[in-house]
């Protein structure tokens, strides 16, 4: 297979996706153990439904006893539990090492390192974790550049290093490993760390936040403006950076992948970058929510807590609803005004919701619990907002929400429009 343009110096950012998908390689090597545990449950599933057919004309028979109708009931766990086991084996099936996305960055660092005059080890850690396989490659281009970033911003020449009772051999680590139902991928270096002050000058010089907005920023967020479309610490524009583009591109790619990417950086001693992913893509918990007795399903992994809403409770702040919740004053979003919907009646609920560094109160009329929801994507016809579709187990097809796509950009709900709860309020007063 051809060199990726991806993987040529200047082409950091992330292709479109339909090229990147008709570049894809559509096959996967699969253990054969792995191939005959999804025989064996197969074959479990076969002989299960028989045993429910068989009851089925037995209780159509009249036979209603007992017996029969416990009988019954524990076919149906046992083929619960059975299905359950072999989607668990057919997602394993799609896994892959990680080690086959890694093999291919010792040799652009070490390029990439002797073009700028420095000493640069790459360290690889967690080779054999597994991920969907779907996953790597989309992960391909985000993790280049973050190894690009670190060795062109974070490593330190190696005077600078020596004169700071450093090493001349500077080093970075790629680890991945496996947490719970997540994957988590760090990339570290032992460089020369970032100062939030002189981020939040930058980003202020930059025109892309004010005086005010750095001011009240903590470390979290001031490490996170680097990820603004346009943020750049150099000066001057080489073949490798300056020019402010990439970082927003891979958290965008990261969160496309129902993902998260969190910064640290200590001055001096260095930076980590640690991205964390759900292990697969083809299922993904939900919460199902209901407005205008229509369910739609919202990721699980942004959900904080369901709170209910009470009209005394809310307060308008700049033209918005709000509701504190223990201290924390947060904007009421209802999801009529993201769908572009008309609101009838006061809706009940709230789930508090986590997206990138904000938080916000999503309203809705009723929620129907949590699921965990099988992907089917819509390549040909893909409504802004919507990551997907998946069916109820009554049949009824539900729209998975791309809630990060639908508010835009999450940390600024000014320019929202006046939703009706701030009308309600208003006519209340």
């Amino acid at each position: 297979m051809g060199r990726r343009a991806a993987d040529k110096p200047g082409n950091e950012g992330a292709p479109g996706r339909r090229e990147t998908e008709r570049g894809r390689d559509n096959s996967i090597r699969v253990d054969t153990t792995r191939l005959d545990q999804v025989l064996n449950l197969s074959g479990e599933i076969g002989l299960t439904r028989n045993r429910l057919a068989s009851l089925r004309r037995d209780i159509l028979g009249g036979a209603r006893d007992g017996d029969t109708l416990h009988a019954l009931d524990e076919a149906v766990s046992q083929l619960d539990l059975l299905v359950s086991d072999l989607q668990s084996a057919v997602m394993k099936t799609r896994m892959q090492p990680i080690g086959r996305l890694f093999q291919k960055y010792p040799r652009i660092a070490r390029d990439l390192a002797r073009n700028l005059g420095k000493d640069v080890d790459l360290v690889l850690l967690g080779e054999e974790t597994e991920i969907d396989k779907t996953m790597i490659e989309d992960l391909s281009d985000p993790i280049i550049h973050l190894i690009r970033n670190a060795v062109d911003h974070g490593i330190e020449p190696t005077v600078d290093r020596l004169a700071c009772g450093k090493s001349g051999k500077s080093q970075v680590r790629l680890e991945a490993r496996q947490e719970g139902d997540h994957v988590v991928i760090v990339i570290a270096d032992d460089g020369r760390g970032m100062d939030v002050e002189k981020l939040r000058a930058k980003a202020v010089e930059k025109g892309l936040i004010s005086h005010e907005e750095a001011n009240t920023m903590d470390e979290r967020q001031s490490f996170n403006l680097i990820f603004l479309p346009g943020f750049s610490m150099k000066s001057e524009v080489s073949s490798v950076s300056g020019r402010g583009v990439g970082m927003d591109v891979v958290r965008t790619n990261i969160q496309r992948l129902n993902g998260s990417i969190e910064i640290n950086s200590v001055v001096g001693k260095g930076t980590t970058i640690v991205i964390s992913l759900p292990l697969t893509l083809a299922i993904l918990p939900v919460l199902l929510v209901r407005v205008s007795d229509q369910p739609f399903a919202v990721p699980l992994s942004m959900v904080r807590e369901i709170l209910n809403i009470e009209p005394q409770r809310l307060q308008e702040v700049s033209g918005c609803a709000t509701m504190i919740v223990r201290g924390e004053v947060l904007p009421v979003i209802l999801l009529t005004d993201l769908l572009g919907w008309p609101q009838a009646g006061t809706p009940e609920y709230g789930v508090l919701m986590q997206v990138a560094d904000s938080s916000f109160i999503l309203a809705i009329d009723s929620f129907s619990g949590r699921d965990d929801a099988v992907i089917k994507s819509l390549d040909d016809f893909r409504p802004k907002g919507v990551a997907g579709i998946t069916t109820m187990s009554n049949g009824q097809i539900v729209l998975i929400l791309d809630i990060k796509e639908l508010l835009g950009d999450p940390g600024d709900h000014r320019g929202a429009p006046r939703s009706s709860l701030v009308l309600e309020l208003a006519e209340a007063a």
